[in-house]
């Protein structure tokens, strides 16, 4: 049975990593890139951890085992990533300077368990976990990667604007 919480372990933190580097586009095929989606950023484990003692991440784990995760960043972290800084940039233009929102900066499901509602559990679970005074969810979405595009707008997020950066198309989506 699979149950949803916020990430609370070293253990927790490498799985995670474990499964980015299952989903990054340096890691599998042009096909399944296309087919299933894949991960953007390649996260260390310091920066997991910071950003989880200031915000834990949502997981969905099973016998032990995480199998998804949706990575709550706060928007203090937003010159961290380097790949991410033009998204904090864009949401900087279209809330100002109000730090109300909290960045999914990463969700990934295993192969094994898509289809299965856990992308949709963990939005859920992320929501209910938001700190208090916050209302949003915001994050970004390769144009490229039509599985998540999807995904996000069959749970309600809607496109707050799409803009170029590094050479990608990127949809900045939102979800209240």
């Amino acid at each position: 049975m699979v149950f949803y919480k916020q990430a609370s372990t070293l253990e927790e933190l490498e799985q995670i990593l474990a499964l980015q580097q299952e989903n990054l586009p340096k890691n599998i095929s042009t096909e399944e890139s296309a087919k299933e989606g894949f991960v953007t950023v390649e996260h260390t484990l310091e920066q997991l951890k910071a950003m989880n003692d200031e915000c834990g991440h949502i997981i969905a784990v099973e016998n032990d085992t995480v199998v998804a995760y949706a990575l709550c960043m706060h928007p203090k972290f937003g010159d961290t990533v380097e790949v991410l800084r033009p998204m904090f940039t864009e949401i900087e233009k279209i809330r100002g300077n109000r730090m109300d929102y909290m960045a999914m900066g990463q969700i990934c499901v295993a192969k094994s368990h898509r289809g299965k509602g856990l992308f949709r559990n963990l939005y859920l679970t992320m929501k209910e976990k938001l700190p208090t005074g916050f209302d949003t969810i915001i994050t970004e979405v390769d144009g490229q990667n039509k599985r998540s595009l999807a995904a996000h707008s069959a749970i309600g997020f809607e496109t707050l604007k799409v803009y170029w950066s590094g050479g990608r198309e990127w949809y900045l989506i939102g979800l209240k």
